[in-house]
């Protein structure tokens, strides 16, 4: 009924709530990554086995679990104060799968 595991020196608790309780997105784990390298690996490697990728960083690994797979220079990009700044970045995100940095610093910088 409950596992515990580390993702990195963080601890988790799953629970088995049953058939009643399906995976969504509403519960997601979230990865931070310095590089578009990381980005790749990770991704590729949460989608081994039969993921699907969604949109904007996000993705169902094989067992139906969401993630979030985000450059941490995406938020830089998006705390900057010129809003046509971060309204091209965020219109770049919105056309992605899984993040490219490039498009998006490309966008940033007009």
């Amino acid at each position: 009924m409950q596992v515990d595991f580390r993702l990195g020196a963080q601890r988790f608790v799953a629970l088995n709530g049953g058939p009643q309780f399906p995976h969504s997105e509403t519960v997601s784990l979230q990865v931070y990554v310095e590089t578009q390298e990381d980005l790749d690996r990770i991704w590729t490697g949460l989608l081994a086995g039969g993921g699907e990728e969604t949109m904007c960083g996000w993705l169902r690994d094989r067992f139906g679990l969401s993630w979030q797979v985000i450059p941490t220079r995406l938020g830089e990009l998006l705390a900057d104060p010129d809003p046509e700044r971060v309204g091209r970045v965020v219109r770049q995100l919105q056309t992605m799968t899984k993040l490219d940095i490039a498009p998006l610093e490309a966008a940033y910088n007009g």
